[in-house]
C-alpha cells in the first residue's frame, strides 16, 4: 500500500524547501512529502493524487501566495479530500485571516513562521492531527474504476470483462453517483464527456477503450513468449483449465488461449453447488480464480483476451493463427472452446444488447438491478443460479420459461430452493416474443402460449439463459462436426474418414491425429462442470501417447 501523502504549499523556495526537510525528518518513514510552489500547481496535485487512489493525510500551506491564498486552496482542495487535515502557515499579520479560516476553510490548526525549534513549535501540532485521521481513516479503493452511464452496451462489455477477468473495478454510474462528477472534472473531461472513461489505479485515462487496450494496461498477457509449445489449449473453461493443469504439471511446455476469461460460461455462473468436494457451493468466478492459480503455479502461459481464427497442418505440427496475426505452433491441440448463450431472435433485441438485454452477465449487473423488477429468459440450470443470486437485489424475480415447469431442465435442489424464495416467480408457458424502449430497454411484450394470451409488461432489466451454440464456425471444414457444430471425437468421427496412423484414434481425438476435444464444445458431451474437469484431466493421458511418436 502507497505512502498518505502530507502536501505542503509555498511560493518561497526556501521555506518551502526547509518544511520539507522538517516533515520528511520526522514522518518520512509513514508518510509521502509531496511539495507544491503555488496554490494552482497543489490543487492539480491534488486532483492527480485522487485519480491515482492515493490519500492525503495533511495539508500544510502557506496563506499569503499570489493568484491563489492558502485558505482559497483549501476551500478547494477539501472538497477533493475532506478527511485531509487542514493547517495553515502564517506570518503574525495574517492571523485573524487564519482565524476567520477555522470557519469558512474547517481549518484544524495555524502556525506562526518561524517554526524553528520543530520539535516545540511544529511537530507536536501535526502529531496530533496525523494520529487522528489515522485512527478514522479508510483507505481508497485500488483498483480500475470505470465511469460510464449504466445502458452503455460498451460499459456493460468492459464491466464484464473485468469482472470476469478478475480485475478489481468499482463502477461509477453517471447518472446517480455524484461522485462520478468530480472524478470527470479531476480527469479533465469536462462539458460533454466522451464515456465510458476508465481510470487506472495510476491514474491512466482510457477514453472508450477497446477490452484490448485495457487488458494490456491492467496486466493480462496478450502475446506467447515463445513460437512453439508441447501443448496448446483453446479455451479456458473448466475442461481447458483441467487440461492445463495437468499437461504443465506433467512437464509439457503448455499456453492456454482463451477470447474472453478464464471460468468459461461456468465461470458466469453465480452458485455451484453440486461440484463435487464444496459442500456449500462455490461461485464461478470463484472455481475460474483457483483453477487461473493453479494453472499459473505450473508455468502455464495464460493468452487472454485473444482468439483463435485458425488451424493449419504442417507435418507434425498443428499451427494457430492468432486474432493479432500471430501464430503459435505445437505438436498437441486440445479444443475446448466451450458454448456461447444462444441469442434470442425477436424483435428489436439486437438494439438493447448491452443496454438492458444480457445474455448471461448475473454477476455484473446484478448490483444495479437493487429494488428492481428482473426478467430471467431460461429455465436450466444456470437461469436457476442467476434467480437465486438476484433474488438478493431485485425486489421481484420472473423467469419465464417455455415449457410448463423446471422439472424436466434444471436440479431438483434448484428448484426446491427458487420454491422457497418468496421473491422468485416462475411463469411457465410464458416466452418473449418483442423488446420495445428507446435508447434502452422499457417493455417486453411476453406470450403464454397455452392460453394465446399477450401481454407487454414494463422491463428494463432481461437476462437469457437460453440454449448452447458451440464456438466452432472458425474451424473450417478441418475438423469434422455434427450439424448443430459440435466437434466429433473418438467412435463419433465417420467411419469413411481417412486415418493414416497405426494406432486407433483415441476417445478425445477428432478426425485430425493430434487434435483433441473436450468439454461441451465437444459432441455428446454431458454439459456439467466436473464432466468438462474430468474429460480435459483424462485428455492430458491422450497427448502423452500421442508425443510418444511424434
Amino acid at each position: 500500500m502507497l505512502k498518505p501523502v502530507i502536501l505542503t504549499v509555498d511560493d518561497d523556495p526556501a521555506v518551502l524547501q526547509a518544511v520539507a526537510r522538517d516533515l520528511r525528518q520526522q514522518y518520512g518513514d509513514r508518510f509521502r512529502i509531496v511539495r507544491a510552489d503555488s496554490g494552482t500547481s497543489a490543487l492539480d496535485t491534488t486532483q492527480q493524487l485522487k485519480l491515482r487512489n492515493e490519500a492525503i493525510a495533511l495539508f500544510l500551506v502557506d496563506q499569503r501566495m499570489p493568484q491563489m491564498s492558502g485558505v482559497e486552496f483549501l476551500e478547494q482542495a477539501s472538497d477533493i479530500f475532506p478527511e485531509a487535515k487542514r493547517v495553515l502557515l502564517t506570518a503574525y499579520a495574517d492571523t485573524n485571516a487564519a482565524i476567520a479560516a477555522i470557519n469558512t476553510a474547517r481549518l484544524d490548526y495555524y502556525l506562526l513562521k518561524p517554526w524553528d525549534p520543530p520539535q516545540e513549535k511544529l511537530y507536536p501540532a501535526l502529531d496530533d492531527l496525523l494520529n487522528d485521521w489515522q485512527a478514522n481513516f479508510k483507505p481508497e479503493f485500488q483498483g480500475v474504476k470505470v465511469i460510464s452511464d449504466r445502458w452503455s452496451p460498451q460499459s456493460h462489455n468492459i464491466r464484464d470483462f473485468l469482472a470476469r477477468n478478475q480485475i478489481p473495478y468499482r463502477w461509477l454510474d453517471i447518472e446517480t453517483n455524484p461522485e462520478a462528477q468530480k472524478f470527470l472534472q479531476y480527469a479533465g473531461e469536462k462539458g460533454n464527456p466522451c464515456l465510458p472513461l476508465v481510470i487506472l489505479p495510476d491514474g491512466t485515462k482510457l477514453v472508450k477503450p477497446s477490452i484490448t487496450d485495457i487488458a494490456g494496461k491492467v496486466g493480462l498477457q496478450t502475446e506467447a513468449e515463445k513460437p512453439f509449445y508441447d501443448l496448446a489449449i483453446i479455451g479456458g473453461g473448466p475442461a481447458g483449465l483441467a487440461a492445463a493443469v495437468y499437461g504443465a504439471s506433467e512437464g509439457l511446455r503448455t499456453v492456454m488461449i482463451e477470447k474472453e476469461a478464464p471460468g468459461g460460461q461456468a465461470g458466469t455462473s453465480s452458485r455451484i453447488e453440486n461440484y463435487l468436494g464444496f459442500p456449500v457451493g462455490l461461485s464461478g468466478s470463484d472455481l475460474a480464480r483457483r483453477g487461473v492459480t493453479q494453472a499459473k503455479r505450473f508455468g502455464v502461459e495464460i493468452l487472454t483476451p485473444l482468439e483463435a481464427t485458425g488451424i493449419r497442418i504442417e507435418n507434425n505440427y498443428r499451427i494457430i493463427t492468432l486474432s493479432n496475426g500471430s501464430e503459435i505452433s505445437c505438436h498437441a491441440l486440445i479444443l475446448a472452446m466451450g458454448v456461447a448463450w444462444r441469442r434470442l431472435d425477436v424483435k428489436g433485441i439486437d438494439k438493447f444488447t448491452g443496454a438492458g438485454v444480457y445474455y448471461g452477465a448475473a454477476q455484473t449487473e446484478a448490483a444495479a438491478c437493487q429494488n428492481e423488477e428482473v426478467y430471467i429468459v431460461g429455465g436450466a440450470n444456470s437461469a436457476g443460479q442467476a434467480a437465486m443470486y438476484f433474488s438478493k437485489y431485485a425486489s421481484k424475480v420472473r423467469m419465464l420459461v417455455r415449457g410448463e415447469s423446471l422439472t424436466k431442465s434444471m436440479s431438483q435442489y434448484l428448484i426446491d430452493q427458487i420454491a422457497g424464495t418468496p421473491n422468485i416467480e416462475v411463469l411457465p408457458f410464458h416466452s418473449v416474443v418483442e423488446v420495445k424502449g428507446s435508447d434502452k430497454l422499457e417493455e417486453i411484450v411476453v406470450k403464454d402460449s397455452q392460453t394465446g394470451e399477450v401481454k407487454t409488461l414494463a422491463a428494463s432489466s432481461l437476462f437469457i439463459f437460453i440454449g448452447a451454440t458451440p464456438s466452432t464456425e472458425w474451424l473450417g471444414d478441418l475438423i469434422q462436426q455434427d450439424d448443430r457444430g459440435f466437434v466429433k471425437t473418438g467412435l463419433d468421427i465417420e467411419k469413411t474418414t481417412p486415418w493414416q496412423l497405426q494406432r486407433d484414434r483415441f476417445l478425445l481425438e477428432t478426425n485430425i491425429s493430434g487434435i483433441f476435444a473436450v468439454g461441451d464444445v465437444r459432441h455428446g458431451s454431458v454439459k456439467r462442470v466436473a464432466s468438462g474437469v474430468g474429460e480435459g484431466s483424462i485428455c492430458v493421458q491422450f497427448v502423452h501417447q500421442h508425443l510418444a511418436n511424434v
